[in-house]
């Protein structure tokens, strides 16, 4: 079923939580609707002062109607990717959105590679949490 805005923001908080993210920066994307953060290697920044990014940011929620949550970027063997963690529309994908494993998470994302735009695409990426951050590793 098709869900709102508020209800996908309540389930990305509940995933951030389960993803040890640095609580005031869960607090800020609960409140104010484009305090995202994107991490490089565990450290937190916020979207919105990277122009280009926020922009693909929205872009990314208005196409596939979706609420980003995080955003970890990496630099890879196959290109500059940077993967959107979501929180899509409809509610019967959510069951599997983030599973823990060991001391790593799998989560549901899309990933923007922005060297080679055609390689971009949804799928499960695999995420380690540390300090309060997050970070790509598979």
């Amino acid at each position: 079923m098709k869900t709102e805005i508020r209800e996908r923001k309540e389930l990305a908080v509940d995933l951030m939580e389960k993803l040890g993210i640095y609580k005031p920066y869960i607090k800020e994307f609960a409140e104010n609707g484009d305090h995202t953060c994107f991490y490089e290697n565990f450290a937190g920044f916020w979207v919105y002062q990277d122009k280009q990014l926020f922009n693909k940011m929205a872009e990314i929620e208005l196409k596939y109607n979706c609420t980003v949550y995080a955003i970890t970027h990496e630099i890879t063997k196959f290109g500059e990717c940077y993967s959107f963690l979501i929180v899509p529309e409809d509610d019967e994908d959510w069951e599997n959105l983030v599973s823990k494993q060991d001391k790593y998470f799998f989560a549901f994302a899309y990933v923007w590679n922005k060297t080679y735009e055609p390689d971009s695409e949804f799928g499960s990426i695999i995420v380690q949490s540390f300090g309060g951050g997050i970070r790509r590793v598979g």
